[in-house]
């Protein structure tokens, strides 16, 4: 896979908060395949092109590996995580059927009236991103996705439920892979609906729109796979 020079693509990292900036800055050139999927990653290089100690680059790598962005091994140091295959794909898309249709019919059971307001609230936020902004509009989009599903996650009251759907990272895997641009709208209706039935305390439309909604949106990535 060709990748863009990583030269002149991100700013040098601000010694106020360095350990989040060069967190932030690698992110970006990763999701961004400026780092190509299973890519070596060189702390040292990494930290002239920053210009910062290699300190924050390995602090901000374990970050990442905790993400499941980058993978460290004995005696060979970082790469970054190849791009999902089709299997990894269907599985996660199946682990998260098992967990979020639970997830929200948990929710919709036990919410308090403002957990029922977050949720609603959360639903209806939107991208205010120009929509040729490229990476920052796709990240800020699916920030917003990550949040709505912790949200739901967290209100269903079920630290054990929202520790498993945060840990599987979708929203980071699925960006990588590829990005429906076409979809948002589709997704923003979606969370809507999901939190509609939760607001109302109806459990079994709240699981089915969670459902529905996830389906919708495996469907919506399959166009990164060859036919």
């Amino acid at each position: 896979m060709a990748t863009t020079p990583i030269s002149g693509r991100i700013r040098p990292a601000q010694r106020l908060t360095l350990t989040d900036d060069v967190y932030e800055s690698l992110k970006t050139l990763i999701m961004e395949h400026a780092i190509a999927p299973g890519e070596r990653v060189s702390i040292d290089g990494l930290a002239r092109t920053l210009e910062v100690s290699p300190t924050p680059v390995r602090e901000a790598l374990a970050r990442l590996e905790s993400d499941g962005l980058v993978r460290k091994r004995a005696m060979s140091g970082y790469t970054t995580t190849p791009l999902l295959t089709r299997t990894e794909f269907d599985e996660l898309f199946e682990m998260r059927l098992l967990l979020e249709p639970a997830a929200a019919r948990r929710a919709a059971a036990q919410a308090d009236a403002e957990q029922r307001r977050r949720v609603r609230e959360e639903a209806a936020a939107t991208v205010a991103v120009e929509a040729g902004d490229g990476y920052r509009r796709h990240a800020v989009f699916t920030a917003l996705d990550a949040r709505f599903h912790g949200l739901v996650a967290e209100v269903s009251g079920s630290g054990l439920l929202r520790d498993a759907i945060i840990r599987l990272h979708a929203h980071l895997h699925l960006h990588r892979l590829y990005f429906p641009s076409a979809g948002t709208g589709d997704t923003v209706g979606e969370h809507k609906r999901i939190a509609t039935a939760i607001a109302k305390g109806d459990a079994d439309a709240a699981a089915d729109a969670m459902h529905h909604h996830l389906t919708s949106a495996r469907d919506r990535h399959l166009p990164a796979f060859p036919s």
